[in-house]
Order: C-alpha cells, then structure tokens, then sequence
C-alpha cells in the first residue's frame, strides 16, 4: 500500500455504475479505503465490492441514499462520518440524463437531471467539507463532469446544464480550499462505452471522435486517480477531458 494513500478514506458516488466501479477500483488499488455509494442498484454495488475485496482483500463499506434528496444525503453523510470520521477525499460521479429536445422536454426531466447531477454536488460535498478542513490532511474532490458540459449537446440541455454547472462550482470551491491543500478538479469524459450509450447509433458517434473509438471505464478511472494522487496535488480548479480527442 502506498505510504501517502494510507488509511485515506475516499467516497466514490454512483459506484454501482460502470465509470463508477471503475473509479472505485482503482482507488483501492492505490490503496484506499473506499467506501462506495449507490442508489437502488445494490446488487451492482456489491459486485464492485466483491471485486474490490478479491484485488485487495478488504470489502468496501456500502452506503445507500439518493444524492437528489438534501436531507437523505446528509443524515447518511453525518451517520457515517459519526462512525468512520472524515472522508480524505470525495469523487462526485453519480449523475442520470432524461434526454429531450428542449420544446418537447418535461419539466421533471430538467428539474430531475438538475437535481441530481448540479444539486447532488452541493448535496454529497458541502456536509463533507468541514471535517475535512478541520482534519488538515489536504484532500481530494474530483466531479465528473461531461464533454456535454463544455461543448453541448442537441437533446441534452438538462445534462449539458448540469455539468457545466459542475465545473463552474468544482472552479469555485478549488479556489476556495486551495489554502487548505484541498484540490478540487473535474475529468470531462466523452463517449464512454457504458450503459449510457447502449443502443445510440454507433457508427455515427465514431465520426466525432477523432480516434474513432468510444472510451473505456477504466480510462476515466484512470485520470480521477491520477487527480487523487500525490503528483496531482499542485493541480486545483482544472477539467481534465477524456474523450479521444473530440475537442
């Protein structure tokens, strides 16, 4: 186990998914105490974790709850720092899209996707902020955000609006707890071969991405973790894209 990364607790939202799982497994692999958030999909969480437990031989802790719901997210947020004391680092994942052209689009797909993507970070990071601060062992925050986020995209104005919503507040608060050697980043993916894509047309997504390939879970991990690592702690207030080149 890496001596900088030892007993450093980290918590990884929307583990259950794929770029989620990704992510907490490669912190574990670095060395991490990784407890890992879902929503409804605990059969998903646990294969994660029992992934985890194989590699390293220690099961991540399982926490339940809805990052739209303020208050849900802060009684389990409280509970566990009560339990286990402060977080060392955060990674904000968990996220949905309810896609729509905007004249057609329901108000609750924009207020659901808002309120969970834009809302959750506030939600998940805020009650998180202080014992970390008060801890004074620095700290990791890494958002995923979306090229959707940067670039827009037709039919996503919700998730376009949400993410970028992500990077401006991620640029905030890095500047905020700078001082504190507290870094706060965002990693912009792509198209990323997940459930999210499943059954978008494949050979003209190809066409926008210069290396003509959509990208791998385990690619995303792999710059959140570099975020989180100890050669990553000058870098705050930054959006590393992972997209093979679309911007």
């Amino acid at each position: 186990m890496p001596e900088h990364t030892a007993k450093r607790r980290m918590l990884v939202t929307g583990a259950s998914g794929g770029i989620g799982g990704a992510i907490a497994s490669a912190l574990a692999m670095d060395g991490f105490d990784v407890a890992l958030h879902y929503r409804s999909r605990r059969d998903a969480a646990e294969t994660v974790a029992a992934t985890i437990e194989t590699a390293t031989g220690e099961r991540p802790r399982l926490l339940c709850f809805d990052v739209a719901d303020r208050a849900a997210t802060a009684a389990a947020l409280g509970a566990d720092l009560d339990a286990h004391g402060p977080f060392w680092g955060v990674i904000c994942n968990a996220g949905i899209h309810a896609d729509a052209p905007l004249p057609v689009m329901k108000p609750e797909a924009w207020d659901s996707v808002i309120r969970t993507n834009l809302d959750g970070f506030y939600n998940v990071v805020q009650p998180l902020v202080m014992p970390m601060v008060r801890a004074r062992a620095g700290g990791r925050i890494v958002a995923i955000s979306s090229i959707a986020g940067i670039a827009g995209n037709r039919g996503q104005a919700n998730y376009a609006a949400s993410k970028a919503g992500v990077i401006a507040a991620a640029k905030s608060v890095a500047q905020e707890l700078a001082k504190r050697a507290i870094t706060v980043n965002c990693v912009a993916p792509g198209l990323i071969e997940t459930d999210m894509i499943a059954g978008a047309p494949l050979e003209e997504l190809l066409k926008l991405i210069p290396m003509r390939r959509l990208g791998h879970p385990g690619e995303v991990a792999a710059a959140v973790a570099f975020l989180c690592s100890q050669g990553a702690a000058y870098i705050t207030g930054q959006v590393l894209s992972v997209n093979g080149g679309m911007l």
